[in-house]
């Protein structure tokens, strides 16, 4: 049980760059920033959160982080984490979770992440970025950025990637929500008898709930943006995957929770984080592999630099963004 006292709270940036740019529908990403934080216990033990900012969310993030103060008692610090913005309350639920026992010796360690699918950059780079790949031994799962370029041209592409793609792999399509219903429909009905599509991801706007429904009883669809969207989708319906980023969801405990008693359907996304963040993404899709339906989660090997601000011991990874 949590000691009474209070919590010592203290927080510093970091920021860095991508090795290439991350090319979505929505635009591309080339860097990442956000802030890193520790909790002391009033018995010492020591957690640890990480905010990972969106692009133009920073001045909110530090707004919110300057208003908390140093020193809190728990109850005050849980009071607020409902109001907090989604990044800042994954960084503080993920340090009481620590602070609680998340990841010590005495309850199994830091669970390391299952092998992960691919992410291959978006456009004709795709092409080149298989081939190694395609030497590699073991299941391959690709995930790949569409509606980035001219729709036949990516048609054109996909062709290619399928000529390429072994019979046991399977391949994610994402399309971060820039595909319209006819686009949508016209992808689908060239994959909906392709046994290697794993699913379509956001292939919809995030609030057109009726398009991804009717998209949903043709073949595999994946929800990420609308699970981020406001309002929230009706998900007690939803029979398809759910692309979940702890990092940009708030208080990861109930997720947690869920993946400990066997939710389904849940795949574990990276959202470019820190070594900090990483611990977390990584032990919940161990999780996820041990439950019903086990399938590779998506940490972009590769895509994020080496170096101490990545690695697994959080004393290094803090001292990196001094």
């Amino acid at each position: 049980m949590p000691q009474a006292g209070p919590l010592q709270l203290c927080w510093r940036p970091y920021r860095f760059a991508l090795p290439q740019p991350l090319v979505t529908s929505q635009g591309a990403w080339r860097e990442r920033s956000g802030w890193l934080l520790q909790l002391q216990g009033p018995d010492g033990a020591l957690g640890w959160g990480e905010a990972a900012a969106l692009p133009g969310q920073e001045a909110l993030l530090e707004q919110a982080l300057r208003q908390l103060p140093q020193s809190l008692a728990r109850p005050d610090l849980e009071a607020r984490l409902p109001s907090l913005p989604a990044p800042l309350a994954c960084a503080v639920g993920l340090a009481l979770a620590e602070c609680d026992g998340l990841g010590s010796p005495a309850n199994g360690g830091w669970k390391p992440a299952p092998p992960s699918a691919a992410l291959l950059p978006a456009g004709a780079a795709a092409l080149e970025a298989l081939k190694p790949l395609l030497e590699a031994s073991g299941p391959l799962t690709l995930k790949w950025k569409v509606a980035t370029c001219g729709d036949a041209e990516e048609r054109r592409l996909l062709e290619q990637l399928l000529a390429l793609l072994p019979a046991d792999g399977r391949l994610r399509l994402d399309a971060n929500g820039g595909w319209d219903r006819v686009t949508a429909g016209a992808w689908a009905d060239r994959l909906q008898a392709e046994p290697r599509l794993e699913w379509l991801e956001q292939p919809l706007a995030p609030g057109d709930g009726p398009g991804l429904a009717a998209l949903a009883a043709r073949l595999p669809v994946a929800l990420d943006e609308s699970l981020r969207h406001s309002p929230p989708p009706p998900l007690e319906h939803w029979q398809g995957w759910q692309v979940r980023r702890p990092l940009l969801e708030g208080d990861p405990r109930p997720l947690l929770a869920a993946l400990e008693a066997g939710a389904p359907r849940l795949m574990l996304s990276t959202a470019f984080e820190t070594g900090i963040g990483r611990r977390l993404v990584a032990h919940l899709a161990a999780l996820q592999a041990e439950g019903p339906t086990p399938t590779a989660p998506g940490l972009a090997p590769g895509w994020q630099p080496a170096g101490p601000l990545f690695a697994a011991d959080p004393w290094r990874v803090w001292g990196a963004a001094a």
